[in-house]
């Protein structure tokens, strides 16, 4: 009878675990969907991720003009526009950037992230306007080394408006090679998350180790564009 009692405990308690994996699968998804359930999700016990997580953007500190703390306009020409065009903002208590008609990439390089302890970059972002024949859409940027001349070396995660999800289209002297992750304008106003292990993909690519310490992330959004981007984290691989 004993033994009985302690196949059936045995029994719910791996039930229990199996709901509860579920529930947090569930829930994970709907932060997604819904950006303020995010913050309650990073509770300690309650979070999407497994194991330590290393926040490399959370977009919560801003000039006055809205434009965020700590980065830089890839083109110093054209400043102006730049800053116009990214603004942190907040929804339901969670903060992003909203980049409208951007056209220019910004960066910031002045992060703590060694991307073999950490290699799984993840971000959310969510389509708000796409004008017909614009490609790409958005993309992010991860810069783990710079070369002989420091000049950073990246692999451009991008958001295509055509091209099919997983196309790796190779670069040049002068172009880094690109991953579509995601693709098609037809979900406007829906968060999507990525998942991707830049230290695989920039060994692959690159074909060789990057730096102890990434060199850092950018950002860009096409012209007529609006986009949003949200949080930037970095996670061990399982």
């Amino acid at each position: 009878m004993r033994r009985r009692r302690f196949c059936r405990r045995s029994h719910l308690k791996k039930r229990n675990e199996r709901v509860w994996k579920d529930m947090k699968r569930v829930l994970c998804g709907a932060a997604i969907v819904f950006g303020s359930l995010a913050s309650v999700l990073l509770w300690p016990g309650f979070g999407c991720a497994e194991g330590p997580v290393l926040i490399l953007e959370e977009f919560k500190a801003k000039e006055a003009d809205g434009f965020p703390s700590a980065w830089e306009h890839e083109n110093q020409r054209s400043q102006s526009k730049g800053r116009d065009a990214y603004k942190v903002q907040s929804e339901n208590g969670v903060n992003f950037l909203s980049a409208k008609d951007a056209g220019q990439r910004i960066k910031k390089k002045k992060i703590e992230w060694d991307p073999k302890a950490y290699p799984v970059l993840t971000w959310r972002w969510r389509l708000v306007k796409a004008p017909t024949g614009t490609e790409p859409l958005a993309a992010i940027y991860a810069s783990l080394d710079t070369d002989l001349l420091f000049i950073p070396v990246f692999t451009k995660y991008v958001w295509s408006a055509t091209k099919p999800e997983g196309t790796l289209t190779e670069g040049g002297m002068f172009s880094g090679s690109e991953i579509v992750v995601q693709s098609g304008t037809n979900e406007l106003g829906q968060w999507f998350e990525e998942r991707v292990n830049v230290y695989e993909d920039f060994k692959r690519i690159h074909r060789h180790e990057p730096a102890a310490k990434a060199w850092g992330i950018s950002i860009i959004s096409s012209s007529g564009v609006e986009i949003d981007f949200g949080p930037m984290t970095a996670l061990p691989a399982k």
